[in-house]
C-alpha cells in the first residue's frame, strides 16, 4: 500500500465553557482526511493490529457500542480516521495521567472534513496530546515506527507544567463535589472558588483568610516558639545564634543533645538532629546557615516527627515520619545500599506523584553530615550486618490521624490559633502521639503556613484523609455554593435590550450588577467599555469581579460556538429564537436542528432551583423546555397559545400581553404588570418589539423580583442611558 498523505488539521479551537458538545471544556478540531476519506479502518491492511499493539488499552474504550471492546468492534467494522484520532488522543491522555472519557467526531457538510472534540481540562495539555496522537495515527497508517512511551512522557511533561499541583487539585475537586465553581487565575495554583462577591481564593493551601501577619510569624521560628511558650504550648528550649561558637555555647546551655536548624527554613532543609559534640555542632551550624537568615539551637526531643494539619481550628489529619536505615552487606557502598534498599520502594520518586521522596545522598547535606558522624561517606562499604542511619526522620507520610490524643489535638489547635493561621501544618516530635505531650516529653517544633497536603492525600501508609473537603467546608458554610445569580440570554433578537432591562431591574432590587452585552460592559449603571462585550472574556471578567453579586450576559450562537459559555451554571437562561443561521456559515451550522443544539446549551446549564425562560411562539423552543433542570417560564405576546394554556393548566408560569400591559400568570392566577406599550414608545428608534420586553419581564420574575418592582422599573428605564 502506498504511503497516505497527512490528515490536515484545519482549525483547533478551545471551548472554555459549556458548549454544544458537553458541559465541560473541550478541544474542538476541524480536520480534513483528504484521501483517507476513502479508507476507513477496515480498508487499511494491518492498521487495526498495529494500532491495538501500540495502544492495547483501547480495548477498554466503550465507544458508541456502550461496552468494553466497543471501539475495537468499530475498528473491525470500519470507522473513519477522525474517529480513530479521537480515541488515540483520549488514550494518550489516560496514559499521561489525565483520565478522559468524553469525545465525539461528526462529519461536516464538506466531504472528508470532520469536527472532532475531546474533553480537555487544560488547553496546552490537550494540544500536546493532539499533536502526539496525530503523529501516532499517521505512523500507524503508514506502518512506520513510533515511540509511544516517549509520546506519553511528552504529554505528561506538559501536564506537569500546566496542571494544578496535587494539593490545589484536591481542594478544587472537593469544591466541584459541592458544585462550587472555580476559575484558575494564573498558570500556577492561584484559584478562585465561587463567583463575584461570594468568591474565595486559595493559593495551594493558603486562603484569602490567611493572615499575612500570621505568615510572617510562622516564618520566624524563634518568634513562633516564644508565642507558643507564652500560652502554655510545649516547645523545645533554645535560642537564636549567629556564629558556630555561639552554637556550641548555646548547646551547652540548653543541654545536650541538641538540634541545629535555620530559623526560617522549610521542608526540613538544613535541620540536623541529635548533636552531641562540638565538631558536629560546628558542621551543623554551617549547614543551617546556608538555608536561612539565622540559626536556632534547640534541645533535642526524642521521638518521631509528626505533621498535623489544622483547618479552621480543628485537627483534620496527621502523619508520622520514620527513620530510614540500610543494612550493610560487606559489598555495596552506602550509596548503592540506599538505591537497593530504600529507593527501590515504588512509593518513592522525584515528583509529587509519589508520597515518599527519593533519597539523593549527594544533594542532602544533613544526610552527609549524619554519615560523617557515623564515620562513613557515600562511597564507604559498611560491613555485613551493620545498620547505617540515612535519615533520622524520613518523609512524614504514614497516616496516624486516628491515633491523635485529644490533648495533643488541643495543643496543636492552640498553636495554630496563637500564630493566627486558618490553615496550618504543625510539626511536633513525640514518641507516641496517642498520649499527651506532657507524658512523652513531646513538643511542637514548628508551625507552617501553606502546608503541603500530599502526605495526607497519598500517604505511604494508612488511609488518605479528605483534607480538600475540610478546607472547602472551612471556606464555605454548608448551605453556601459560592454562586451569585447569573442570567444568560441566547438568541439573535433583542439580546442586548433584554440583558440591559434585566440588569436595571436587578439594580433596583438592590444588586450590584455586572452586565456584558453588545452595548458594552457595565458595572452597575456605569459603562466601563463601549465595544461589543457579548463575548466569553467579558463575561468571565465579571465573574472574577469581587464587586458584583449578580451577572447578566448576552450570548449569541456565534459566541457559544467560538468559546462556549463563560459560566458553568445559570440561575436563569433565556432563549429568544432560532434565527440567524445565515451568520453561522463559518461554523457549518446550516439548519434549525443544528442551531437548536447550540442554543440549548443555555438551557442545559440552568440550575435545578433556577428557571428557563422560553419564547412560546416558537414550537422548537417549547420543545426545549423538557431539557431544563429548573422551572420553565414561557412568554409570548399571545396568551392564548396552546403551549401557554397547557403550561398554565399544570400550574406553570407564563408572561403575555393583554391590553398593552404584561400579564404575569401562574396557573389560573393573573397579575397585571408593566405597561409594555409605553415602553415601546420610549424605545423609539431602537425598534424593540413587545416579545423582547416580555422576555425581560419573564426573566426578572423568574429571579424573584416582584411584579410591582418590575412595572416600576420598566417605567423608569431610560433606553439611551448607557449609549451616549
Amino acid at each position: 500500500m502506498s504511503k497516505k498523505n497527512d490528515i490536515r488539521l484545519l482549525r483547533i479551537n478551545y471551548l472554555r465553557g459549556p458548549n454544544m458538545w458537553t458541559y465541560r471544556p473541550v478541544l474542538e478540531v476541524w480536520l480534513d482526511l483528504g484521501e483517507l476519506e476513502d479508507y476507513p479502518s477496515n480498508l487499511l491492511p494491518g492498521f487495526n493490529d498495529r494500532l491495538t499493539t501500540a495502544l492495547p488499552a483501547l480495548i477498554e474504550h466503550h465507544c458508541g457500542v456502550g461496552e468494553r471492546g466497543g471501539f475495537i468492534e468499530r475498528l473491525r467494522d470500519g470507522t473513519w480516521m477522525g474517529h480513530v484520532l479521537e480515541h488515540i488522543v483520549i488514550e494518550l491522555l489516560n496514559l499521561a495521567g489525565m483520565p478522559t472519557g468524553f469525545g465525539q467526531t461528526r462529519a461536516t457538510s464538506q466531504r472528508g472534513v470532520y469536527r472532532m472534540v475531546f474533553r480537555a481540562r487544560d488547553e496546552q495539555v490537550a494540544r500536546a496530546a493532539l499533536a502526539e496522537g496525530h503523529a501516532l495515527l499517521m505512523a500507524t497508517i503508514n506502518a512506520e515506527a513510533f515511540d509511544v512511551p516517549a509520546a506519553v512522557a511528552r504529554v505528561r511533561d506538559k501536564l506537569d507544567d500546566c496542571y494544578l499541583g496535587p494539593s490545589t487539585a484536591a481542594i478544587v475537586a472537593a469544591a466541584t463535589d459541592r458544585r462550587i465553581p472555580h476559575i484558575r487565575l494564573n498558570d500556577g495554583n492561584l484559584v478562585q472558588l465561587g463567583h463575584g462577591q461570594r468568591q474565595r481564593r486559595i493559593w495551594t493551601a493558603e486562603t484569602d483568610m490567611t493572615s499575612a501577619i500570621a505568615e510572617g510569624i510562622a516564618s520566624d521560628k524563634d518568634l513562633t516558639k516564644s508565642l507558643l511558650k507564652a500560652v502554655g504550648v510545649p516547645v523545645p528550649a533554645g535560642r537564636e545564634i549567629k556564629t558556630a561558637a555561639e552554637a556550641w555555647e548555646a548547646a551547652q546551655d540548653v543541654g545536650l543533645p541538641v538540634v541545629v536548624k535555620p530559623s526560617d527554613g522549610n521542608h526540613g532543609r538544613g535541620v540536623t538532629l541529635d548533636i552531641q559534640t562540638e565538631a558536629d555542632c560546628e558542621a551543623a551550624f554551617k549547614l543551617a546557615d546556608a538555608h536561612g537568615s539565622s540559626v536556632l539551637v534547640e534541645s533535642y526531643i526524642r521521638g518521631n516527627e509528626h505533621r498535623l494539619l489544622v483547618v479552621g481550628g480543628q485537627v483534620v489529619a496527621a502523619a508520622r515520619g520514620e527513620a530510614a536505615w540500610v543494612h550493610g552487606d560487606g559489598r555495596q557502598t552506602v550509596a548503592q545500599l540506599v538505591d537497593s534498599q530504600i529507593n527501590v520502594d515504588p512509593r518513592r520518586g522525584l515528583t509529587e506523584d509519589f508520597p515518599l521522596n527519593r533519597v539523593r545522598i549527594a544533594e542532602d547535606g544533613v544526610i552527609l553530615l549524619d554519615l560523617q558522624r557515623q564515620g562513613l561517606t557515600p562511597d564507604s562499604v559498611p560491613e555485613a550486618g551493620r545498620q547505617v542511619l540515612i535519615q533520622r526522620n524520613g518523609n512524614v507520610a504514614i497516616d496516624c490521624t486516628s491515633e491523635v490524643h485529644p490533648e495533643v489535638a488541643h495543643a496543636v489547635s492552640l498553636a495554630a490559633r496563637t500564630v493566627g493561621l486558618d490553615i496550618a501544618g504543625v510539626d511536633l516530635v513525640t514518641e507516641d502521639i496517642g498520649k499527651p505531650l506532657a507524658e512523652t516529653g513531646g513538643a511542637i517544633v514548628e508551625v507552617n503556613a501553606g502546608p503541603g497536603l500530599l502526605m495526607h492525600l497519598k500517604p505511604a501508609g494508612g488511609a488518605p484523609q479528605p483534607v480538600g473537603q475540610a478546607i472547602i467546608d472551612h471556606l464555605f458554610a454548608e448551605d453556601e455554593s459560592g454562586r451569585i445569580p447569573i442570567v444568560g440570554v441566547a438568541g439573535s433578537r433583542g439580546g442586548h435590550q433584554i440583558t440591559r432591562l434585566v440588569a436595571w431591574l436587578l439594580h433596583l432590587n438592590g444588586r450590584h450588577v455586572g452586565l456584558a452585552c453588545k452595548d458594552g460592559l457595565f458595572l452597575g449603571t456605569r459603562r466601563v467599555e463601549k465595544r461589543n462585550s457579548a463575548r466569553w472574556d467579558a463575561a468571565h471578567r465579571l465573574l472574577m469581579n469581587r464587586g458584583v453579586n449578580a451577572v447578566v450576559v448576552e450570548n449569541d450562537a456565534a459566541s457559544i460556538l467560538r468559546d462556549g459559555l463563560a459560566y458553568d451554571r445559570a440561575a436563569v437562561g433565556v432563549v429568544t429564537d432560532l434565527d440567524g443561521i445565515a451568520a453561522l456559515a463559518e461554523f457549518d451550522v446550516q439548519d434549525g436542528d443544528q442551531l437548536y443544539k447550540v442554543l440549548r446549551t443555555q438551557i442545559d446549564v440552568v440550575l435545578s432551583d433556577g428557571a428557563s425562560v422560553l419564547h412560546a411562539a416558537h414550537a422548537r423552543l417549547v420543545d426545549m423546555a423538557e431539557l431544563s433542570d429548573g422551572e420553565v417560564v414561557f412568554y409570548a405576546e399571545d396568551g392564548a397559545l396552546e403551549a401557554i394554556l397547557h403550561h398554565r393548566d399544570r400550574g406553570g408560569r407564563a408572561v403575555f400581553l393583554r391590553g398593552g400591559a404584561a400579564v404575569l400568570a401562574q396557573g389560573p392566577a393573573e397579575t397585571p404588570g408593566a405597561n409594555i406599550e409605553a415602553l415601546l414608545r420610549r424605545f423609539g428608534s431602537a425598534a424593540v418589539d413587545a416579545a423582547t420586553l416580555l422576555a425581560a419581564v419573564a426573566a426578572a420574575w423568574a429571579l424573584g423580583i416582584s411584579p410591582e418592582l418590575i412595572a416600576a422599573g420598566l417605567d423608569t428605564f431610560v433606553p439611551e442611558l448607557h449609549l451616549a
